[in-house]
């Protein structure tokens, strides 16, 4: 594999230029990245120093900078000592500024602002993490989205993925031999999603789960046949209660998401609409 040192520089906390590169890194399957983060880069003389520490390592420059003399500092450095550099953001900022007729603000990290929906994801995250796994079933009724799936089918991490979107979600597991919470069967007009995975799909990640736990014996966790059963009554309880279903075999916890956040807002319009 090809090595590349790759500098990412922010003038905030770093987390986008972090998702861009590593979206656009994952094209190149042969290339191994060498990441060097530079976060809350807010002065030039910051600045200054950094391009110190770029010259050990030199490589490609990527960055999120607001801010135009700590921007031009760090490019006049890289034309000088022949990097190759990308502003992330800066292009889309000015075209949008000159779509809308709008100057920027050119504050770094707003998107960061302690205001009322930074507080509602915490809010959304706590209310997540003591709803995991059918705990505190009575306050059903204060989840945005409510996840019900057999052992194994992601619902807490897509549940923390939500949560981290904002939206305050529970998730209730369906145990063979178990009823579910009264809560649940009370709970009309939430929005509930049931999570569907392939019996094989199924079948291995439950057993590579007692491979981890170290237990070896055979149980009806893994019979194909009782999983089987398992797939098709829990199918079957969605129709009945007329809940979405979402197949999460061949999808990732974000991809899976994205799809119950779809639903969720086409569910919003339509209760919108009949009120």
């Amino acid at each position: 594999m090809k090595k590349v040192h790759l500098h990412l520089i922010s003038d905030s906390t770093g987390d986008t230029l972090e998702q861009v590169a590593k979206a656009s890194m994952v094209q190149f399957p042969d290339i191994e990245p060498i990441k060097h983060y530079w976060p809350m880069i807010r002065t030039a003389g910051h600045m200054k120093r950094l391009i110190n520490e770029i010259e050990e390592n030199p490589g490609i420059v990527m960055f999120t900078l607001v801010d135009h003399e700590i921007e031009q500092v760090l490019i006049e450095a890289c034309r000088k000592n022949k990097w190759p550099y990308l502003s992330v953001l800066q292009g889309i900022i000015r075209e949008l500024g000159r779509h809308l007729g709008e100057v920027p603000t050119e504050r770094p990290g707003l998107q960061h602002q302690m205001d009322d929906k930074y507080f509602e994801r915490i809010d959304a995250i706590q209310y997540t993490l003591v709803h995991d796994d059918g705990q505190i079933a009575d306050s059903l009724m204060d989840a945005d989205i409510i996840l019900v799936g057999v052992s194994r089918t992601s619902k807490t991490p897509t549940c923390i993925y939500l949560a981290n979107k904002g939206y305050r979600a529970a998730n209730i597991p369906i145990v063979p031999g178990c009823p579910l919470p009264a809560e649940l069967e009370n709970a009309r007009g939430k929005f509930v999603v049931g999570l569907i995975n392939s019996v094989d799909r199924l079948v291995q990640i439950r057993r590579n789960r007692l491979l981890m736990l170290q237990e070896n014996k055979t149980t009806d966790y893994i019979d194909e046949e009782l999983v089987k059963q398992e797939v098709k009554e829990a199918r079957r309880l969605f129709n009945k209660m007329g809940w979405p279903i979402v197949d999460v075999t061949r999808r990732s916890i974000e991809e899976t998401s994205v799809a119950i956040i779809n639903l969720k807002n086409k569910y919003d319009q339509e209760n919108q609409l009949n009120e």
